[in-house]
């Protein structure tokens, strides 16, 4: 595990590309319209160019934030405590790699501090983070896990994330609905099943209609 993180601290944030100017990414878009068949002429897909470009910095602005950094701010005066701390059902939308298509759901974060925590707020920053750049449920698991490992360095770090691909059921074998479940356990999460039944009966219990 040290191993990995170590690999995970290296490359976070991710390796900078250049990237091309915004005329460029404009025109780049012009000639995916044509190549689809219409007229990136036409009236109304003039500004089309612009809108998408605009859309893909609110969509991958994970690229430019360092979750290390989100979470470099922690808290140590918490009277001792030293059990799970956990956020579920963290909503988010992320786009498939493969296909640049959105895949929708729930992320379920929870680790075991130590002698720090972090503010529950910076959990779900992490999530979204992620989520917007471009991903697998996989990796991005893994990474939302390895991030809360490297920066809180706690007894260990849990995470569970459901999602519908819409690369599934608006292409290929068509298929909608279907949940894709993927998780990640470090620690004692990861030795003790006793601890991982405890995760997955929190994720998985009623909230009692609580809601503000």
């Amino acid at each position: 595990m040290d191993a990995i993180i170590k690999k995970f601290q290296r490359e976070t944030p991710e390796s900078r590309v250049k990237r091309p100017s915004q005329e460029e990414a404009e025109a780049a878009v012009r000639v995916l319209l044509a190549w689809a068949g219409d007229d990136p002429a036409r009236e109304g897909l003039l500004d089309t160019p612009r809108r998408v470009t605009k859309a893909f910095n609110e969509y991958f602005s994970g690229y430019d934030e360092d979750p290390a950094e989100t979470l470099s701010r922690t808290f140590t005066d918490v009277g001792g405590y030293d059990d799970i701390v956990m956020l579920r059902d963290i909503e988010f939308t992320s786009h498939c790699e493969h296909h640049i298509a959105p895949f929708v759901g729930r992320a379920h974060v929870a680790y075991l501090p130590t002698e720090q925590v972090v503010g529950i707020s910076k959990l779900a920053r992490v999530v979204e983070i992620f989520a917007r750049r471009l991903q697998t449920q996989e990796t991005m698991t893994a990474q939302i896990a390895n991030s809360i490992c490297a920066s809180l360095k706690p007894r260990g770090a849990a995470v569970m994330i459901e999602a519908v691909h819409t690369c599934m059921s608006m292409r290929g074998i068509g298929k909608r609905n279907v949940a894709t479940i993927t998780t990640q356990f470090t620690g004692e999460f990861k030795s003790n099943p006793a601890m991982q039944a405890r995760f997955m009966e929190l994720v998985r219990s009623p909230s009692g209609g609580f809601s503000l």
